[in-house]
């Protein structure tokens, strides 16, 4: 059975473009131009996973409300934001509201492929044991990639696909610094340095709020960062 992937884009020439990719990898689209429509459908069934704009024709944040209202109809639905604006605001307003994922509709048609098959092998994996060799461990740290997971101390950390990825670059080689545009390559994102910025600062926020003595990702002034050493001890 097909995956439904629904697409709320209010641009005619996007939205028709993003359905007929989508459509010849075998998945199940229906397209919706702003909120309401998108609502109505919403409430009869809903999609297996949603990609939504944030300016949805008349409503600047038509998006986020839009995400919102999914996420309280449905605690594990992928959602990914994909959007022009992604200032440090919006995106970090687009996770608050319970977006999986938020990305810059720079991305390659490709990478949007590949970002969602990531979100339905998450959603497919998420209650199956670990398999061994798709752990990687460093010190407190343990991520999955199969399930593209991450614990500290025990403890689940909550990730974006994004975010994931991104850490998954630094713990690799632990003490080697990874510039900006690294990270941004290797998690397949492409937006501004700020913004890069600001997803390190979100992941090192989310280990702190599990371990307030979590002090392994470093910033290197002028080269990007790095997962320190003492991560192994």
């Amino acid at each position: 059975m097909s995956r439904r992937i629904a697409i709320v884009e209010d641009e005619a020439a996007l939205r028709e473009n993003y359905t007929d990719v989508l459509r010849k990898q075998g998945y199940e689209i229906q397209a919706y131009p702003n909120r309401r429509k998108a609502m109505e459908a919403f409430e009869v069934r809903l999609p297996d996973l949603a990609v939504i704009d944030i300016g949805l024709e008349d409503e600047i944040d038509g998006g986020f409300k839009l995400c919102q209202a999914l996420r309280s109809m449905s605690d594990t639905l992928p959602i990914m934001i994909l959007t022009a604006r992604d200032n440090d605001f919006d995106t970090v307003s687009g996770l608050r509201m319970g977006a999986d994922d938020y990305l810059s509709k720079d991305i390659s048609l490709p990478h949007l492929s590949a970002r969602i098959a990531a979100l339905f092998r998450r959603l497919d994996v998420q209650d199956k044991p670990a398999e061994p060799d798709s752990l990687l461990e460093r010190g407190d740290l343990q991520m999955d990639l199969s399930r593209l997971t991450v614990s500290w101390k025990g403890e689940k950390i909550i990730l974006t696909i994004t975010e994931f990825w991104m850490l998954h670059a630094l713990v690799k080689f632990p003490g080697h610094v990874k510039s900006r545009d690294a990270l941004m390559q290797e998690s397949k994102i492409f937006v501004d340095n700020s913004t890069i910025t600001s997803h390190v600062k979100r992941i090192r926020k989310k280990f702190i709020q599990a371990d307030a003595d979590f002090n392994c990702i470093d910033t290197v002034y002028g080269m990007g960062y790095r997962w320190t050493i003492e991560a192994e001890d």
